[in-house]
């Protein structure tokens, strides 16, 4: 990898999500050497991706040159890779790139999609958790629009105009209430020779409520703010499999659809080397101590939503949120400078912030550690946190543009369909 020896401890990060980008620059201008490795040459900012499959969104204005981030640091280096295997015995990770040899190892590698072993779905449903997923569902759900303008079957019309969300989450919600808006604000108007009212945007939660982490009354305003929207909200429902052209369930109710979008849940990304039953949860989370450190590590630790630091207030550990990986990036970035002047580490402190989700134009429910409210003000709130957390200025101003122009002209210019993308369906049958 060309990485020259130096007299500093080498730390190995690897992810350049919110985790990993904390802990480098934490670490940065520190007696270490910092190697960071990730798949992409940039940062996302994840919570956006639903406005980037919905047209509100340019993918550049939520993603950060990772190089551009850390600029200037000294002893600090970037590697455009995949990391494959690592070795624990002789601390060495294998890349795509070549090996690298570490003092220390910090993994950060995020979550992936979960379709909870079910590979019908995996293969025939649309996911988002990537930029290039989001291009993917972009122009997948325009082109279902202009599809549907060209068919003479019913069935089929209305079955490309039915968009079916899988997870009641933030996410689900979200995107619900984006596509909401489209079908009453633009589509129409794009559209004016198809009967879009005849759209249909289902959300399925398997559970008795949405937005199952946050409080009872976000849940059930949550629900309130989708229906005016025209969304149908199932609740009680599993989706069970989908073939491309209906969708079953564990009940009754079927949908013709031939867009499924699954966000019901994520899974750890795991590496090779650390993935045996002695370091692994049953959520694929790496089990850490208070520390951050790996099960059986003293100098392999994992941080962000990867890592499952359990405790008597976080039995299944912390919420799979950018907030208690930022912390935990920056309190193991801290226990590593602490280090090197040979101070005690501190045992990581959740502070819960609180969460939010928008639902749509002036809607909004937060849940904060003293005040609980929602509607217009909350979507102010929700907006502001949002472009505060965004890296870079430039994206700061593109995106509040953008959100501005969106709320006066009621209206999202980037429906554009740059590449075209057409699902395979398979079925096991």
């Amino acid at each position: 990898m060309n990485i020259p020896q130096s007299s500093f401890s080498r730390v190995v990060i690897i992810g350049g999500g919110f985790a990993g980008i904390a802990l480098a620059k934490k670490l940065s201008k520190q007696e270490f050497q910092v190697v960071l490795l990730d798949k992409h040459n940039y940062h996302t900012f994840q919570p956006l991706l639903y406005q980037v499959s919905t047209g509100g969104l340019e993918p550049d204005s939520i993603a950060y040159p990772i190089r551009k981030v850390l600029q200037g640091y000294p002893n600090f280096y970037f590697r455009l890779a995949e990391v494959l295997n690592i070795n624990t015995e002789r601390n060495i990770i294998d890349t795509n790139i070549g090996p690298l040899k570490f003092d220390k190892l910090v993994v950060a590698t995020g979550t992936e999609t979960n379709f909870f072993g079910n590979e019908e779905l995996a293969r025939n449903s649309m996911s988002m958790k990537t930029i290039p997923q989001s291009l993917n569902l972009r122009s997948l759900i325009l082109e279902n629009f202009e599809q549907a303008l060209l068919t003479d079957d019913l069935h089929e019309r209305e079955a490309l105009m039915n968009f079916v969300i899988v997870g009641g989450g933030p996410t689900g919600v979200e995107l619900a209430g984006a596509l909401a808006e489209i079908k009453k604000g633009i589509l129409p108007k794009d559209y004016p020779d198809l009967d879009t009212r005849r759209a249909q945007i289902n959300l399925v939660q398997s559970g008795d409520r949405l937005l199952p982490a946050m409080s009872e009354i976000a849940s059930k305003k949550a629900e309130d703010f989708l229906e005016e929207l025209g969304v149908n909200v199932w609740k009680n429902l599993r989706v069970a499999n989908f073939d491309g052209k209906k969708a079953t369930t564990n009940g009754d109710t079927i949908f013709e659809t031939e867009t499924l979008i699954w966000a019901a849940g994520v899974k750890a990304v795991t590496i090779r080397g650390l993935d045996g039953e002695n370091f692994v949860s049953r959520s694929k989370r790496l089990l850490v101590n208070q520390y951050h450190q790996v099960k059986g590590f003293d100098h392999i630790y994992a941080i962000g939503d990867v890592a499952q630091m359990e405790s008597e207030d976080y039995p299944r550990g912390h919420p799979m949120m950018a907030q208690p990986a930022m912390q935990q990036g920056e309190n193991l970035g801290d226990n590593l400078v602490a280090s090197l002047k040979g101070k005690a580490p501190k045992p990581f402190n959740y502070k819960d912030k609180g969460s939010m989700a928008t639902i749509g134009r002036n809607k909004a429910v937060a849940d904060l550690p003293k005040f609980k409210f929602q509607g217009v003000f909350a979507w102010f709130v929700w907006m502001f946190v949002h472009l505060y957390f965004l890296i870079g200025f430039r994206n700061r101003v593109v995106v509040f543009i953008n959100w501005v122009y969106n709320y006066i002209k009621f209206d999202r210019e980037a429906r554009l369909i740059i590449r075209p993308y057409k699902q395979q369906f398979k079925t096991d049958r």
